[in-house]
């Protein structure tokens, strides 16, 4: 099955933090964690934590959980490997209520682990597919950026990889739909 725009966290929004901490989730990518139906206790909520490789946080629905538990169920059971990314994936997870205006308090400690601090009003939600992402809008510019240049760099490779071999082996010039 194709995954459709409305199935996915797609697109960059940058809401405001008010002064109770409290901040608007898109409502398309609210509209996606309903789909993905991760609710807990208190009603519909998502699943967010420090990114691995950014200063930015990871969050997402049912649908991120299971894709960290194929990661988790791909390592060897009691492995110091799949113990570290655990810890490092599910030891740090937060579980976030959404309010019923569609909004999160984001906790001050996963606000400071992105560089947020009290005098910035402004995360930048940044969708990827499975996932979405919480980022200072300053750093997710630079982030941005980085990411563009880099695909500049390869889009030779990019389109090489698209393109399929003619039965006698040679590349015909045409690239696969």
């Amino acid at each position: 099955m194709i995954a459709t725009g409305m199935e996915r966290f797609v697109s960059t929004f940058t809401n405001k933090i008010d002064a109770k901490g409290r901040l608007s989730i898109p409502a398309s990518f609210r509209a996606v964690l309903e789909r993905d139906r991760y609710t807990g206790s208190t009603g519909l909520g998502l699943y967010c934590y420090p990114s691995l490789d950014a200063p930015a946080l990871d969050a997402g629905g049912e649908r991120l959980a299971q894709k960290i538990d194929g990661l988790l169920g791909g390592l060897p059971d009691y492995s110091d490997e799949r113990d570290e990314l655990a810890v490092a994936l599910y030891g740090e997870a937060q579980f976030i209520a959404i309010d019923a205006d569609g909004r999160i308090v984001l906790p001050k400690e996963l606000r400071t682990r992105i560089g947020l601090t009290d005098g910035l009003a402004e995360v930048a939600f940044v969708g990827l597919g499975d996932k979405f992402q919480l980022w200072a809008p300053a750093s997710f510019e630079e982030r941005r950026a980085r990411a563009r240049e880099k695909v500049r760099q390869h889009r030779q490779l990019l389109g090489a990889a698209r393109r399929q071999p003619s039965g006698s082996g040679e590349d015909d010039g045409e690239e696969s739909a």
